[in-house]
């Protein structure tokens, strides 16, 4: 039976809440450190992913859900397996529910998991230093006390989303007129739950001529301290401008939607 654990703020806390399908609960405590070597306790986790590899990027409302899996060898009787992200410790953990999937068994003692960590920064607080990079570490409890923890050498990036807005004017334009495009950048802030200026950006003014399917990079353009973005271009032929900001180690990439201006 699949079953699924939930925390409350759960970074620096080594408590956890664990609900199982049909409502029964328990309460474990975290292993203090996150040995570097595998099989440390009788136990060896490989083939271990978080998200296909890609980044993990959360908003100010919306739970994500990402997906994980695991391969599991060990000849003790377990009963809760899982992957998490951890920095510092097994103490210092990013996830907010986790849901692992029942054995699918392989041979005598090895099973492959499917795991899901979500994370919901509408209900749980969330810290704006959490966005980085994050380890993953490897963990099961056995039946009867103890358990084994294990880091698996492998990094995953939590990124704040953001968001870019477009206006392209005037509209329509005489060809060879100027075109003036403006827009902004934003962030998550976890920390308020809402959206804020992200300035000082450095993100892409992008056009696609109508009839074809393709952008492509006019100009590159820095936002200013209030993420506001301004620049012209001369009117040659009707299409779709829109902007485009790559992101970096802390913050997700985004795209604006388009806004169309017929030159005539």
């Amino acid at each position: 039976m699949p079953f699924r654990t939930e925390i409350g703020d759960q970074v620096g806390k080594q408590v956890w809440r664990v609900v199982v399908a049909g409502g029964a609960a328990a309460v474990f405590t975290a292993v203090a450190a996150v040995p570097a070597g595998a099989a440390e306790g009788g136990v060896s986790f490989t083939r271990v992913q978080v998200n296909g590899g890609k980044p993990i990027v959360i908003g100010v409302s919306k739970e994500v859900a990402v997906p994980a899996s695991f391969r599991m060898a060990t000849t003790h009787k377990w009963k809760w397996p899982a992957v998490f992200l951890y920095r510092d410790g097994a103490d210092d953990r990013l996830w907010h529910a986790i849901e692992t999937s029942d054995c699918i068994k392989v041979s005598s003692g090895v099973c492959d998991f499917n795991e899901t960590m979500y994370f919901d920064p509408s209900v749980w607080d969330m810290r704006n230093s959490e966005a980085g990079a994050w380890k993953v570490g490897a963990e099961v409890y056995f039946k009867g006390g103890g358990g084994d923890v294990d880091d698996k050498g492998l990094t995953v990036h939590v990124k704040r989303n953001s968001r870019l807005t477009v206006n392209a004017s005037p509209e329509p334009v005489s060809k060879g007129k100027t075109i003036t495009v403006t827009g902004k950048v934003t962030r998550a802030n976890w920390e308020t739950r809402k959206y804020a200026s992200y300035g000082g950006r450095l993100v892409s003014l992008q056009f696609k001529p109508a009839g074809t399917a393709s952008y492509t990079t006019v100009k590159k353009v820095y936002a200013n301290g209030s993420g506001n973005l301004r620049t012209t271009v001369k009117a040659s032929k009707t299409g779709t401008w829109r902007w485009v900001y790559y992101g970096n180690t802390t913050t997700g990439p985004s795209t604006s939607s388009g806004d169309n201006v017929v030159v005539k």
